[in-house]
């Protein structure tokens, strides 16, 4: 079972900085690459660049809780609700559901 976790390519837990304009400020979000290639795809699914769905999702979160106290765990938990919903958009509705 371990193989499957530990025989991963080292470069896909790799942490990659990224500049991204969030409330009119340029900041640098860290996370793994895989992450980065999760959220991609993510965006890409909403309809939106990747820059487009950062501060959409930051200014949504600010508005709704005044406050983005962590945005890279944000943005994790955000990947992880993506994948949990087979990766569809979030208007979307499964099979199952409907």
């Amino acid at each position: 079972m371990c193989n499957l976790y530990s025989g991963q390519d080292p470069a896909s837990y790799e942490t990659v900085k990224r500049s991204v304009r969030l409330n009119g400020h340029v900041t640098s979000v860290a996370l793994e690459r895989q992450f980065w290639d999760i959220l991609e795809r993510l965006a890409a699914t909403e309809g939106f660049s990747l820059a487009q769905f950062l501060a959409r999702l930051h200014d949504e979160h600010l508005a709704r809780h005044g406050d983005v106290s962590n945005f890279s765990s944000l943005l994790r938990v955000a990947c992880t609700i993506y994948l949990g919903r087979g990766e569809r958009a979030s208007g979307e509705v499964s099979a199952e559901a409907a």
